[in-house]
């Protein structure tokens, strides 16, 4: 996909890309993106937008609250680690196969905001990788270039009489810096309490509060090392986060308005700086109250000891890497595109996996608050902006990957009609926006390529898709990506690939050029049915012809799409049905609002 959309590009650009203080050369940066340049939507009018056809059935005659928890860089080993997400599985819907469109932060979180592929978004990296030739490339400048705020499900909701609140990490780059005052506050957002990106480390950040309808920002001090851990665990990130996120929910919980509150906790995302914020600090920093010898020998990591958790718990750690290397169409092996050859030892991932799963622990605390706090008519939806691999398949630390390691989240609703028990559709981020918006009772504008899964709350058996699709963009990470200090530089080897994901194999296609105009194509395959992670790659195995071809074909039209996406912000009703096997099952899957929302089934009590 990304020579000839680029190509067509090129005459913007005169030469390379060159590097400028610290930040690579975008000459061997960017993926198939119609993005580059101008976006399609940056000056179109956004259209109006019929509300949803058959009315939404409500409890007290108002529509449903909704609450979602986006958690950060979490894995799915750690599930069996929070209690109340266990919870939610067990009185709620859990869908088995749940996906995000590009396992970064910034470029993950864009797409769930708008319900939109990164091609359609403009938003590919964390950063913006700036000064280029071509413009932002990632991060909050991305996203606001592209005109991405005002596609957001938040400004769509408001619209419709939601109040609506943010808490927690919003889109990298989106700081504060005190010289230049307060940042514009972002549009959609009744209550804004964004909590800056210094908090990765725990404690000593920035966050804003709204006071008389002006955004302003208060600084959480960490307090000194000789203090209780008691008082250290007040400031830290989590737990304002929690705090913050159940004063919203208990200021509104009895209004006649609706209201939907994003929580976005920065756990279990490691820390950026060199400095701790205390001594002894590890790089994926719990609460005190977490940690070993504060309460537990091992810590608290929730239902699991946390001695327990060990690389067996990791599938495929340590994988050797040469059975990966992609193979080109004609059949020849291509260069491996991990090149660290390291890995993780077995202590350092052990150590990791165990200090995330204490960190962790603040948001399970928050998410039971949250399910004891809210009222029969309030969904409460979890999930992660990506995932993370911890020595599998002989990398690192980090994500950027199509592995499972990465893209895989888990994804669990609880709410009034939530029938419980799994789903095994396939469900992707950007099928979030459509979903907020159909329980709100709106129908969702035609830029959006995801879909309403609402109709499956009530209906475990209804088709929510049959593939996912997966695209990333290769950039050297800066150093101010919130990535890299941790990552073992595992995200300056990704290449730029596009993806797509069945129940059953994986197909990527990797671009093994890191240039901006030029390709190089080679693929992997994976089948699921032989081994639940991708040991070997299997393409080019006549045995395997079949699957192949079927998921060959579906990157095919997926290339079309973002072809015709490049031209114009509306998606067809072709594309629309992409994830889908056939048209025809695309078309019986539009909402229909089976959710009955005055049944208690699934309600938000724990």
């Amino acid at each position: 996909m990304r020579g000839p959309m680029l190509r067509r590009l090129s005459g913007r650009l005169t030469g390379r890309v060159s590097a400028v203080a610290g930040v690579l050369a975008l000459a061997t940066a960017c993926t198939a993106t119609p993005a580059v340049g101008p976006s399609p939507y940056a000056s179109r009018p956004l259209p109006h937008v019929p509300q949803s056809a058959v009315p939404v059935q409500q409890v007290s005659g108002k529509s449903p609250n909704i609450v979602f928890v986006l958690m950060d860089d979490f894995s799915m080993d750690l599930v069996p680690t929070l209690k109340h997400a266990r919870t939610m599985t067990r009185l709620g819907a859990s869908y088995q196969n749940a996906f995000v469109v590009d396992s970064l932060c910034c470029v993950s979180r864009a797409a769930t905001f708008t319900g939109q592929y990164p091609h359609q978004t403009g938003v590919l990296t964390n950063t913006a990788n700036m000064p280029n030739r071509v413009g932002a490339m990632g991060g909050y400048r991305a996203f606001a270039a592209h005109g991405d705020e005002q596609r957001t499900f938040a400004v769509r909701l408001q619209q419709a009489g939601y109040t609506t609140g943010f808490v927690g990490k919003y889109l990298n780059q989106y700081e504060y810096y005190p010289t230049k005052g307060v940042p514009r506050p972002p549009l959609g957002w009744s209550d804004l309490r964004v909590v800056f990106g210094t908090a990765y480390d725990g404690w000593d950040y920035n966050a804003t509060y709204t006071q008389d309808g002006q955004v302003r920002v208060q600084h959480y001090d960490a307090p000194a090392a000789s203090e209780p851990d008691v008082v250290k665990d007040k400031a830290y990130a989590g737990t304002v986060i929690d705090n913050d996120a159940l004063d919203f929910i208990h200021e509104h919980r009895h209004d006649t308005k609706p209201y939907f509150l994003e929580v976005a906790p920065y756990a279990p995302h490691g820390r950026i700086n060199s400095n701790p914020a205390y001594p002894g600090d590890p790089m994926f920093p719990p609460a005190f109250r977490d940690r070993p010898g504060h309460g537990s020998a091992h810590g608290n990591c929730g239902p699991v000891d946390c001695h327990d958790l060990t690389v067996a718990d990791l599938p495929g750690y340590d994988d050797w890497q040469g059975d990966n290397a992609p193979v080109r169409a004609d059949g020849t092996l291509a260069p491996a595109w991990s090149r660290s050859g390291k890995g993780l030892s077995v202590a350092d991932a052990e150590t990791s996996m165990r200090d995330r799963a204490r960190m962790a622990q603040s948001i399970d605390r928050m998410l039971g608050r949250i399910l004891r706090s809210v009222d029969d008519n309030t969904y409460v939806v979890l999930t992660s902006d990506n995932g993370f691999h911890l020595g599998q398949h002989g990398l690192t630390r980090g994500k950027g990957t199509a592995y499972d390691t990465d893209v895989h989240v888990p994804l669990y609703v609880m709410g009034p009609g939530v029938v419980p028990g799994p789903r095994d559709g396939m469900v992707s981020n950007i099928d979030l926006a459509p979903t907020f918006e159909d329980l709100a009772g709106i129908g969702s504008p035609d830029y959006r390529s995801g879909h309403s899964f609402a109709p499956s709350f009530a209906d475990p058996a209804r088709d929510t898709g049959d593939y996912a699709f997966f695209e990333h963009t290769w950039s050297q990470s800066p150093g101010n990506d919130p990535d890299r200090p941790f990552s073992g530089h595992d995200l300056d080897h990704i290449p730029s690939y596009v993806a797509v994901r069945s129940r059953t194999g994986l197909l990527i296609r990797d671009d093994l050029d890191y240039s901006y105009t030029g390709t190089d194509y080679a693929y992997e395959f994976y089948d699921y049915a032989t081994e639940p992670w991708e040991r070997r790659n299997l393409y080019g195995d006549p045995r395997y012809a079949a699957q192949v071809s079927e998921l060959m074909a579906k990157l095919d039209e997926f290339d079309r799409c973002a072809r015709e996406q490049a031209l114009t912000p509306d998606v067809s009703d072709t594309c629309k049905a992409l994830p889908f096997a056939d048209k025809a099952a695309w078309e019986q899957r539009i909402p229909r609002h089976a959710v009955a929302h005055t049944s208690r089934s699934g309600s938000g009590k724990a």
